[in-house]
């Protein structure tokens, strides 16, 4: 029995260097374009601000294999990046495409780093189109390459100031569309916060950290001898503190970030989230003298709720109508973290008198999100 689960152990920690190996990929699970519409004197005016890393992955920028995409590398080929943009960006009316004519094409920081930004000034055949506000802007950029990715479009014009989100699934939007209901806004944020957890990596193996030991007994004993919890009841509890304890700690500094009452600089904040992932998972294996895991959650989950803000804020939040949105991105984050834990919970329970929840899961599963955590940290530090 002892041979067998050293030979288990061994097996697990090859599952942690394995998944060691694609930490780095992992680390940014998804990536973000900035679409603007503005009136300057009397053109429309369309922006994209696209992250040189997105760039690199089609152009291989990066020269001189230092890691890092310059923009002296990024102006070198500014032709044919123009040239790109153009053939993933469309504006239509109700019949005809619209001209995009090129005004500049310049650099810009965001918070996660340098962003290519080009201008364009739309011209329509017909002037209805503009008047009737019947344009559409088409956006194809980058699916292809990474199906996460997410095309944000701000329209900010007297009377016509909108938001939409562009994916595979939905590569259009209305421009000019006017205002939209409360119950829309609401809507829209409860979906890109349920899809925020979702793609939050480090979102999600932080809180299944520490939901993993809650079908078993604490003792003085090692993690792995620990025995099953009897009382679903008790268990459901340990999970219902956890995820509680989560919620109203990443509500409060998401809200005290919206506001900008605290903002943290996310150089601060995304190392911190790693480094609450490793403890979360190494806490797993301190046995007996390990932390409770809800005050981990409360202390840890005030950190998240500003990896949250920043995401939110980068959504272009509605100015007049910021409590629907935020109340709504609150609401989906909430949904997407019931449903992680509806599909691990129940999972868990079922094998928790095995050698395998204990070995594989806990213990294995724990080491391999410290190592993912470890190398996220050391990704996020250097920059």
């Amino acid at each position: 029995m002892f041979r067998s689960l050293r030979q288990l152990a061994g097996r697990v920690a090859l599952c942690a260097v394995l998944a060691s190996a694609t930490a780095s990929a992992w680390a940014h699970s998804s990536s973000n374009s900035y679409l603007s519409l503005t009136q300057r004197n009397a053109d429309l005016v369309l922006r994209a601000d696209i992250h040189l890393r997105d760039l690199d992955l089609i152009f291989d920028l990066d020269q001189n294999r230092d890691g890092q995409v310059s923009w002296g590398e990024t102006a070198a080929r500014t032709g044919e990046l123009q040239t790109w943009l153009q053939q993933g960006l469309a504006v239509r009316g109700a019949t005809q495409a619209c001209a995009l004519r090129p005004i500049d094409v310049l650099a810009s920081q965001h918070a996660d780093g340098y962003y290519l930004s080009a201008e364009w000034t739309i011209a329509c055949p017909d002037p209805q189109d503009v008047n009737g506000q019947r344009l559409r802007l088409r956006y194809d950029l980058l699916f292809s390459q990474d199906n996460l990715h997410r095309g944000l479009l701000k329209v900010d014009i007297p009377g016509a100031q909108s938001s939409a989100i562009l994916s595979p699934d939905q590569p259009e939007a209305p421009l000019l569309q006017g205002e939209v209901s409360g119950w829309s806004v609401f809507q829209r944020y409860v979906a890109e916060g349920v899809w925020h957890i979702w793609i939050g990596i480090d979102h999600i193996l932080f809180l299944l950290s520490l939901l993993v030991l809650a079908p078993l007994v604490q003792s003085r004993r090692r993690v792995t001898e620990w025995a099953a919890v009897d009382s679903l009841r008790s268990a459901c509890i340990d999970v219902f503190a956890v995820v509680t304890a989560f919620t109203v700690a990443h509500s409060i500094t998401l809200v005290a970030a919206i506001l900008q009452w605290v903002t943290p600089p996310p150089g601060v904040v995304e190392p911190v989230i790693a480094l609450s992932v490793i403890l979360a998972a190494l806490n797993n294996l301190l046995g007996w003298f390990s932390l409770r895991r809800w005050r981990l959650a409360f202390a840890f989950g005030l950190i998240h709720g500003f990896g949250f803000a920043s995401v939110l804020l980068d959504l272009s939040l509605p100015a007049g109508q910021l409590a629907l949105a935020l109340g709504g991105f609150n609401v989906g984050v909430e949904l997407g973290q019931l449903a992680i834990v509806l599909a691990f919970f129940p999972l868990a329970w079922l094998l928790r008198h095995t050698a395998f929840y204990r070995w594989v899961v806990v213990t294995g599963g724990s080491l391999a999100i410290a190592v993912l955590g470890t190398l996220w940290l050391v990704d996020r530090l250097a920059g």
